[in-house]
């Protein structure tokens, strides 16, 4: 008897969500530059491991000091924080800060130091962070920060890179999440940063979902390429 290709998809998709309920609990960190980058790569996906039970952390570099739409700069760090805050409750995580300045990341032995433990310190299991040939130089540190620190944790968790809309350059993904039953929740999580103008990058991201769904078998994904020397998780 022939197997179709979304017949098989289908009973991927059911094997996995047997094996998510079955599997314990789960500890998610997604580093991000800025307030928005972990919601703009990752909402979707975040919202399907919450969804499941699992526990997720967005670890934001910084503030976002740096851009506020008409805000002055002086305020950008609350507004963005709040932001975040909000974000994050619509995709049921939890938000973090690492104490970075927007455009003025830091990558040194003293910051390696102090990112390694704030990322030790929340015990993690799987972490996503953002690919780091990257038009921004906050999407570079956060990358190269967050590399340090699994390294320095003996590569005890999983560690994969996320794309964003329009920064992220040359990335080959390998793996991917259908993000379709979830993306009303996924778009207000990236709505959420109001003073972002996402009606400026939002389109542009959908964009690269559908083209990863085609890629996948899915009407929308969010894709993923996993650290060759790390162990594989559970992707929802």
């Amino acid at each position: 008897m022939s197997i179709s290709r979304r017949g098989l998809l289908a009973s991927a998709s059911t094997l996995r969500l047997l094996s998510a309920f079955s599997a314990p609990s789960l500890k998610i960190v997604v580093t991000g530059g800025h307030p928005g980058d972990p919601e703009c790569g990752c909402a979707g996906t975040i919202a399907r491991y919450t969804e499941l039970g699992h526990q997720v952390v967005l670890l934001y570099l910084n503030r976002g000091e740096g851009y506020c739409g008409g805000a002055s700069l002086g305020r950008c760090a609350a507004i963005r924080t709040a932001e975040a805050r909000q974000a994050c409750g619509i995709l049921k995580a939890r938000a973090a800060f690492a104490g970075q300045i927007d455009g003025r990341a830091v990558i040194d032995a003293a910051h390696y130091v102090a990112f390694a433990r704030q990322l030790a310190a929340e015990r993690p299991d799987v972490v996503f962070t953002q690919w780091p040939i990257d038009r921004h130089r906050d999407h570079r540190a956060i990358a190269a920060l967050t590399l340090d620190a699994w390294l320095k944790a003996r590569q005890s968790f999983a560690l994969y890179y996320y794309e964003v809309a329009e920064d992220t350059m040359m990335f080959s993904p390998a793996e991917y999440v259908d993000v379709s039953s979830v993306e009303s929740q996924r778009r207000a999580a990236c709505y959420a940063h109001v003073s972002q103008q996402p009606d400026k990058w939002y389109p542009k991201q959908v964009e690269i979902t559908r083209a990863r769904g085609a890629a996948s078998g899915f009407p929308q994904a969010e894709a993923f390429l996993r650290h060759a020397e790390s162990p594989r998780a559970f992707l929802p």
